[in-house]
């Protein structure tokens, strides 16, 4: 009882720092969005052999560099297909310790938020993952898959030309490095392909992207597009706050999930002590 007691205030202790401090050392872990495909595969097939080989290499890689691809299995054209594909890559700004770190933590979220499932893809802040029984590796996707807005806004002419400033200024140096940063006065972005992409598809995307987030967010002070191969992200500093940002295009949070899992542990735990309190008292 005594180690369930302890449990209890460990987890609570837990959640009042990371409410305090932010977890700031934990941002590149921060959830953005996933995906999972409709498909399904059978436990104890060619094909979750393949996968695990794929997510055991993306694992492995990370370490060493910040984007890999992988295909696994033979593809007959026919189901049941064994073959999988599949890359990851991390935002360029990262060192490989700090890729590793990340995708690691990515992987071991992917068989809660997609069990089964023969394609899922998932971003955290700062890496990403996708895999599918299909070849997608080099063909370009400029779907959108996440969007996000501040609720602020500021709007003046000033603002905006430096906002169009910085992303355009994204558009060309991620084309041509694969991950691009640009800052003008008070408003920064960063943009990134995917490391499958020609530059002309690369820059075609990244070219989707602004339209879409200029669109989309309009004169918000910060705006967020992630499409299938690339992304831009923009904040004018101050005005940035994850809490209140408004309208996306993908709900889940891997944060309730946590909560979930973290409830249903107390709750057993108190239920426990409730239940030894009233046999060595209540119920004598």
């Amino acid at each position: 009882m005594l180690a369930l007691i302890n449990l209890f205030f460990f987890i609570n202790i837990f959640f009042l720092t990371c409410n305090q401090h932010g977890c700031l050392a934990q941002r590149r872990h921060i959830f953005i969005y996933s995906g999972c495909s409709q498909e399904r595969y059978q436990p104890n097939t060619p094909y979750e052999t393949n996968l695990n080989s794929l997510l055991s290499s993306i694992v492995a890689s990370s370490s060493q560099t910040l984007y890999n691809l992988f295909a696994f299995g033979n593809s007959t054209g026919e189901p049941p297909d064994s073959a999988v594909y599949g890359l990851y890559q991390c935002r360029g700004d990262l060192k490989p310790k700090d890729c590793s770190t990340c995708i690691s933590s990515l992987i071991s979220q992917i068989a809660l938020l997609c069990p089964y499932t023969s394609g899922a893809s998932l971003q955290l802040d700062g890496c990403f993952v996708r895999y599918e029984e299909t070849d997608f590796l080099g063909r370009l996707d400029d779907s959108l898959r996440y969007k996000k807005c501040s609720a602020g806004g500021g709007g003046d002419r000033d603002f905006l030309r430096r906002r169009d400033g910085v992303l355009a200024g994204l558009q060309g140096e991620a084309t041509s490095a694969g991950f691009g940063v640009s800052a003008a006065g008070a408003v920064e972005g960063y943009a990134q392909c995917l490391g499958d992409l020609a530059a002309a598809d690369c820059a075609a995307c990244l070219g989707e992207a602004v339209v879409e987030v200029k669109s989309l967010c309009g004169t918000a002070a910060a705006g967020d597009v992630f499409l299938a191969q690339c992304y831009v992200r923009y904040w004018e500093s101050g005005y940035y706050d994850d809490s209140s940002s408004s309208d996306s295009t993908n709900q889940d949070n891997v944060g309730r999930t946590v909560a979930i899992i973290v409830g249903v542990v107390v709750g057993v735990a108190v239920l426990i002590i409730l239940l030894s309190f009233c046999k060595n008292t209540l119920c004598k």
